[in-house]
């Protein structure tokens, strides 16, 4: 580990000299990619340096109480002896951390598309509520979200509704989030009081520049139409919304929460182009013969990953076995409860991995 750690710091210098040269300072593609890199390196090496700080704090504290007579001198070298004792082993996992395989998306902004399943008004009414837990989750880690568009249920609820959120990290979070939601609890029309099972499908994609993506304009139907749902009074007068079509996979992107067709425009092709770049990424998936690991919570939506059981105020996550029974905290925001265990648990398997792949 600590050669692994040896070369990040070199490389960081290394880095750090290159900024500094004029070919990378006028070149802007360079300059952000190696300053990208840069501040990626810069999080591992001051770990590590203090670290190493501390270790080398450690040896002379040990070396001072060895050669102290004085024994109020002994005791407070004793004292500091054990502070860094117990310091130094937290700061090494956390630098077994830093230097595990970093997902390529993790600090990308997402789109969120959450959609009503089985279960009808239930499915929909339940949909809008989770996604207004997101949204003030969102908040809570000083993310912005940007509806884009909103399909709403017969009684109320969301039939299917998509936003972009964008901000710090967003997707190393929240890619747990995709797959099935199953709800259980009894629906405000149930007369009987039975308890009934409903599911809300959930998909967070890393945003990708649309340039990144090769899309042929001969495989698009671009429709326009006027925008529909609570969007202010200019909404119904303009026609506004747009939808595109990409012929080749089926995928329909609808954009109405624009204020005008360009911008509406710009974004369907944004998602369109996430999306087919989501296609891509699961194929490579399926086609990996150790994808299991990689795959956890990232977004194999045929998965049924978590059950919310309202009369019993229970949240169980089937992934890796977590209940917790606060439910209405979760609701309100506090995904945290969930995402921090999921991210806990992913990060120890994958320590267990490259610990067993050492050997």
């Amino acid at each position: 580990m600590f050669s692994k750690l040896d070369q990040v710091e070199s490389r960081y210098e290394e880095v750090n000299l290159s900024l500094q040269r004029p070919d990378i300072a006028n070149d802007q593609k360079k300059y952000r990619a190696f300053m990208k890199e840069l501040s990626d390196l810069e999080k591992v090496v001051v770990l590590y340096r203090e670290f190493k700080k501390k270790k080398a704090a450690l040896q002379e504290n040990k070396d001072l109480f060895a050669a102290e007579t004085d024994q109020d001198m002994r005791e407070m070298i004793r004292e500091d002896i054990k502070s860094l004792e117990a310091e130094l082993p937290i700061i090494e996992e956390n630098l077994k951390l830093s230097l595990l395989p970093k997902d390529p998306n993790d600090d990308k902004n997402v789109l969120l598309e959450i959609r009503a399943g089985a279960g009808g008004d239930e499915a929909s009414l339940f949909a809008d509520e989770l996604f207004r837990g997101y949204v003030t989750y969102a908040n809570s880690q000083g993310w912005k979200t940007e509806l884009v568009s909103f399909s709403q249920g017969n009684v109320g609820g969301a039939k299917e509704v998509i936003a972009t959120i964008s901000g710090e990290s967003v997707f190393s979070k929240l890619k747990f989030e995709s797959g099935v939601h199953r709800v259980q609890r009894v629906p405000a029309t149930e007369g009987a009081g039975r308890v009934h099972t409903s599911t809300v499908t959930v998909a967070v994609i890393p945003e990708v520049e649309v340039v990144d993506v090769k899309i042929d304009m001969k495989d698009i139907k671009i429709d326009v139409m006027r925008s529909s749902g609570a969007g202010g009074q200019s909404v119904n007068k303009t026609e506004s919304a747009v939808r595109v079509h990409h012929i080749p996979t089926g995928i329909l992107v609808h954009s109405q929460e624009g204020k005008s067709q360009h911008v509406n425009k710009e974004r369907a092709f944004q998602i369109l182009g996430m999306k087919l770049q989501r296609l891509e990424d699961e194929k490579r998936l399926k086609e990996a013969s150790d994808a299991r690991l990689d795959q956890i919570g990232t977004g194999d939506r045929s998965e049924r990953i978590r059950t919310y059981n309202f009369p019993q105020t229970r949240i169980t996550d089937h992934r890796i076995g977590l209940t917790i029974h606060q439910l209405d905290q979760v609701m309100a925001g506090s995904f945290e409860l969930l995402i921090d265990p999921l991210i806990a648990n992913f990060q120890a398997e994958a320590l267990k991995k490259q610990a067993s792949n050492a050997y």
